[in-house]
C-alpha cells in the first residue's frame, strides 16, 4: 500500500463471520504499529461488540504479514515531548491492553511476523495466541534509552519474572520457539499452515456456548487477581451459579444422552 494511500486508510480492518470478528491492524508501512488514532479505532471497535452475544471470538492480526506490530510509533514521539500527548498516549495503550483482557469475548492473537515492544504486549493480553515458526518477538525498550514499563506488566504475568526480565533486560530479538517455550504463544505451525491452524482454532471454540465463554472468561480473569483460598471461594460461587444455567443443563442431558447439545445461542 503506498504510504499516501495508508494515510488515508482506516487503522483497523473488522469483517465479521457468523461468530467470529477478524480485526486486522492496518498500518503495514508503519509495521502496524500502535499510533494514537490505532489505539482508539481498536478500543472502540472493542467496546462496540462487548454486548454482542452473537459474537463468541475476536482474532486480531497484522496487514501486510511481515511485522504483527512493532508497538508504539515512535514518529508521535519525536521532537519536544508534549506532557499532555504522551499522558494521552501512554492511558490509551494501557486501557487497551485491560480492555482486551476484561473483553466478553475469546480474543485471539493471530502472529505471523515480527512483534516487539507494545506489540509484544498486545500478544501477551490476547487469551490465545497463535504463531508462525518465522515469528519474532521483543521487548526492545532499552536498546533506546526507555525501559518497556506497560509491556512488562503483562508479559511478566504471562511468561514468568525471569522471563519477562531477560527480554526486557536484553531487548533481543526472540524467536517463535523460544515465545512458545516460555508460554507467550501457544503453539507454533508453519506459514501456509497457520490461517488453518486458527480457522481449525475458531471452529473448536465457537461450537462451545456463548454463556459459558463469557462466563468463563470473566471467572478466569477475576480469580487470577486473588489469593488462592479467596479464589477458590470465588470459584465456588461461579460454579454454583453456573451449573444452574440452562445451557449447563443441556450440556449435561447431552452428555448423558450421548447427543449434542443445542445451545441457548445456537
Amino acid at each position: 500500500m503506498p504510504e499516501a494511500q495508508e494515510k488515508q486508510a482506516p487503522p483497523i480492518l473488522c469483517t465479521e463471520d457468523r461468530a467470529v470478528c477478524h480485526i486486522q491492524l492496518n498500518r503495514p508501512r508503519a509495521g502496524n504499529s500502535l499510533s494514537v488514532d490505532l489505539v482508539a479505532a481498536l478500543r472502540e471497535k472493542l467496546k462496540e461488540l462487548e454486548p454482542r452475544e452473537d459474537i463468541k471470538l475476536i482474532v486480531l492480526s497484522g496487514a501486510g504479514g511481515r511485522i504483527f506490530s512493532a508497538g508504539h510509533d515512535l514518529n508521535e514521539f519525536h521532537g519536544t515531548p508534549d506532557p499532555d500527548f504522551l499522558e494521552r498516549d501512554f492511558s490509551g495503550i494501557t486501557a487497551l491492553m485491560q480492555a482486551i483482557m476484561a473483553q466478553p469475548q475469546i480474543v485471539i492473537a493471530k502472529v505471523e511476523g515480527v512483534a516487539t515492544a507494545a506489540g509484544c504486549e498486545l500478544v501477551a493480553a490476547c487469551d490465545i495466541a497463535l504463531a508462525s515458526t518465522v515469528a519474532r518477538f521483543a521487548v526492545p525498550g532499552v536498546n533506546i534509552g526507555f525501559w518497556c514499563h506497560t509491556p512488562q506488566v503483562a508479559l511478566s504475568r504471562i511468561v514468568g519474572r525471569k522471563q519477562a526480565m531477560m527480554m526486557l533486560a536484553t531487548g533481543q530479538l526472540f524467536s517463535a520457539n523460544h515465545a512458545l517455550t516460555i508460554g507467550l504463544v501457544n503453539a507454533l505451525y508453519e506459514p501456509d499452515e497457520l490461517d488453518g491452524a486458527v480457522d481449525e482454532l475458531i471452529a473448536t471454540i465457537t461450537s462451545k456456548a456463548a454463556s459459558v465463554l463469557r462466563r468463563g472468561k470473566r471467572s478466569f480473569q477475576r480469580q487470577l487477581a486473588l489469593p488462592v483460598p479467596e479464589a477458590y471461594a470465588f470459584a465456588k460461587e461461579e460454579a454454583l451459579a453456573n451449573i444452574v444455567h440452562p445451557d449447563a443443563r443441556e450440556g449435561i442431558a447431552a452428555f448423558i444422552e450421548k447427543r449434542s447439545p443445542r445451545w441457548s445461542d445456537s
